[in-house]
């Protein structure tokens, strides 16, 4: 097999040997990678013509990390890996930092996860003012397995270095220069030569030889750093309680600091050998190139077009989500004019804008100097006389059917006949907003979640009549506006919330059997969602969860369940946490707690739907009750697929997690259902049916794939009915 990645050597005329790793694009550290540094070392190490090395890499960038692709392989058996310790003891200790010539890392670009290891490994480190240095390997549920978690609290300290390894948080040139992580900051065009004559100083013993492994100036006294850690683990079990490889990486820094560094190499090796095949570390890396998936759509992305430049977009609406909208398109410098019915909600949808960037200022995500340029992007209209010239429309306005043929009426005569017209609805079928236009071609849905400029999904909903180009075209505004993309069929709700409606659903009918409100939502919390379904429909408001729900049951009757509970409370004025009642109390700053006035309503519901309490369900564990509420989740999301509305099922894994906030570390809906097997989920199904009715019938695609034991995320062997 072809190498996957080398490092090249060539030596100087000073004497120095430049080592620079080679595998396009971002010099991953492949296991080819690896073995070729060694033997780089090696030469390097014997020829007599060497004073001192430098380590770089190819292109402006140092090293991306440890290969991603190569862990599957590893996981399923394909690849035989080295022996542990092997790299980090063997390889980056014994022969890097070991070595009896002295080296120094000149980093530019990146330099992540191994390849920040790499460079720690060497005896100084130059960087440019924007190379990013970083341990994000607890995103992919392990930990820096390259020596990592004992050179890096050796060289910031205890606390920071816990930081970036816990919070994955990558660091510039400049933080690292101050924090002593590197000894020096150059323009990219001096930095081989910098790093070349900073090697020779130390040949020469003009500069200090310092291996970071042993260094201990940083390094807090034991009875405080036990301290650091015990504070740090309380915050890594707060943040993440079901999961435990944060809690193994400070087991592994704590010993390096107690035990010495050797000790703490030893135990990180094994720690790192135990997480690569753990559940965790397969849902992350699985969730990892399900992202990288999504904007690779048959029918668009696969013709070879390019995206047309989008110089300038225009919104209506500036309410929430136009509000919303609007700041993650100035955040990215794109001009926005924001279109409103009057002067005065112009002027909300302005503020909303403002208060949005303001509260960035205040978190220290923007300067103040940032703020005003992103603000003088936008421009506030009451007309369509400024749409001349816009290159991509989105309308957000309210889901009412014939307010938005209208506007799309008026958009195709104002807006240049190369525009894309956008639509942020969320439920309503796209063909019924386009159907009094000619330009069908041009209409797609751009489907934001709440809050549009925090939350990183983009929902683009292609009809049978959407171009390929505009699909292109919208694929490349998410990726600039920092979302990540997943290209839908058109149906009511979609892919995100028509997946997600019996999330709800479920949860309604089940209360209206007896079981407990908040029982049910600490059950979801603490599976690992953000919130249960009772506090999500709060946050939403009931407003919207009852006309949702109509858009349901006028397309799936069949499957909707009709409940009477949120029509009840809305009668008196509670509607969520905009009215500060819903199904919990919401005093000062949106603390959510119980509220015992709910039994009221929920007693009525039963009464008007002639339902007893079950005790059975009253005795149901958490498992049990996460199990209801999701399966009919798996159920449709099936129909979703079986329906062509998603393209694979990995875009359903990226959608629930970066839409409704299921846990990466579950690896998505489909996945997940995968782990506990199509069999199990349909026996569950039918025996739920037989019990409570049609609500939770299995689909055809669900009991086929059970008979047959074939998993529900392998690919749909059908022609895509709806894309």
């Amino acid at each position: 097999m072809a190498a996957k990645g080398r490092t090249e050597l060539e030596v100087g005329a000073d004497g120095v040997a430049v080592i620079t790793i080679c595998n396009p694009p971002v010099n991953s550290l492949s296991i080819d990678v690896l073995y070729s540094l060694k033997e780089s070392y090696e030469e390097a190490l014997r020829r007599s013509d060497v004073k001192a090395i430098v380590v770089t890499g190819k292109g402006g960038k140092f090293s991306g990390g440890f290969d991603i692709s190569s862990f599957g392989d590893v996981q399923g058996g394909q690849t035989t890996q080295p022996k542990v310790g092997y790299i980090s003891i063997d390889i980056l200790t014994d022969t890097l930092e070991a070595a009896t010539k002295p080296s120094v890392a000149a980093i530019d670009g990146l330099a992540l996860g191994g390849g920040l290891e790499v460079a720690m490994a060497c005896h100084a480190r130059i960087a440019t003012p924007m190379a990013q240095l970083g341990l994000p390997e607890l995103q992919l549920g392990i930990i820096p397995g390259f020596g990592g978690t004992q050179r890096l609290p050796r060289l910031v300290g205890l606390t920071k270095s816990l930081e970036m390894m816990l919070l994955s948080k990558p660091i510039k040139g400049g933080e690292a220069h101050e924090l002593g992580l590197v000894d020096a900051l150059v323009s990219p065009n001096d930095l081989v030569n910098t790093a070349r004559q900073w090697a020779l100083d130390i040949y020469e013993l003009r500069k200090p030889w310092i291996k970071s492994l042993y260094k201990t100036d940083k390094l807090e006294p034991l009875g405080e750093a036990r301290e650091i850690l015990k504070f740090a683990r309380a915050q890594a079990q707060k943040q993440a309680a079901n999961l435990h490889h944060p809690l193994v990486c400070i087991d592994v820094v704590e010993e390096g600091i107690v035990a010495g560094p050797r000790a703490g190499l030893w135990k990180e090796a094994t720690a790192f050998q135990d997480l690569l095949f753990s559940d965790t570390c397969k849902s992350l890396v699985h969730v990892f190139f399900s992202q990288r998936a999504t904007s690779k759509i048959p029918g668009a992305t696969d013709l070879g077009l390019m995206p047309r430049k989008i110089s300038k977009v225009a919104i209506l609406g500036g309410g929430l989500m136009g509000s919303g909208i609007a700041t993650a398109m100035i955040l990215s410098n794109y001009p926005v004019i924001l279109k409103e019915v009057n002067e005065k909600f112009l002027n909300a949808g302005i503020d909303r804008i403002k208060a949005n960037l303001q509260s960035r200022v205040r978190k220290g995500k923007m300067t103040d100097e940032r703020y005003e340029k992103a603000m003088s992007l936008v421009t506030g209209v009451l007309d369509y006389e400024h749409f001349k010239d816009v290159d991509l429309v989105i309308e957000a306005v309210i889901e009412n059917v014939k307010l938005k043929q209208q506007i799309f009426s008026d958009l195709e005569k104002y807006c240049p006949s190369h525009c894309v017209l956008a639509t942020n609805t969320s439920t309503i079928d796209l063909n019924l907003i386009g159907e009094k236009t000619k330009s069908q071609d041009r209409i797609v849905g751009a489907h934001f979640f709440s809050p549009a400029h925090v939350m990183p999904l983009l929902e683009i909903v292609r009809t049978q009549r959407t171009s390929p180009q505009v699909v292109v075209d919208l694929l490349d505004v998410g990726k600039k506006i920092k979302k990540t993309p997943i290209v839908v069929g058109n149906c009511t709700g979609f892919a995100v919330n028509r997946m997600f409606f019996p999330y709800t659903q479920s949860a309604l009918f089940f209360v209206d059997l007896g079981m407990d409100v908040y029982k049910i939502d600490r059950a979801c919390t603490k599976f690992g969602m953000p919130m249960g379904p009772f506090r999500l429909a709060d946050l939403v408001g009931f407003g919207v969860a009852v006309a949702t729900g109509m858009q349901y049951l006028e397309n799936f009757p069949e499957r909707v369940y009709k409940s009477m509970l949120l029509p009840l409370m809305m009668e008196d004025n509670r509607a969520g946490e905009a009215t500060q009642k819903g199904f919990y109390k919401y005093e000062g700053k949106r603390k959510a707690t119980p509220d015992p006035e709910i039994m009221k309503y929920i007693e009525k519901s039963r009464g008007m739907a002639g339902v007893t309490p079950d005790p059975e369900l009253l005795k149901l564990s958490e498992k049990d009750i996460v199990e209801m509420v999701f399966f009919p989740v798996i159920n449709e999301a099936c129909r979703v697929l079986d329906e062509g509305i998603a393209v694979k099922a990995s875009d359903l894994d990226i959608a629930s997690i970066f839409g409704m906030g299921f846990p990466p570390y579950r690896g998505g809906v489909m996945y997940w259902a995968d782990s506990i097997g199509a069999k199990y989920i349909h026996g569950k199904l039918q025996e739920w049916t037989k019990r409570y009715g049609g609500f939770f019938k299995p689909c055809s695609y669900l009991a086929e794939r059970s008979a047959k034991g074939i998993p529900l995320s392998a690919p749909v062997k059908k022609v895509q009915a709806r894309l």
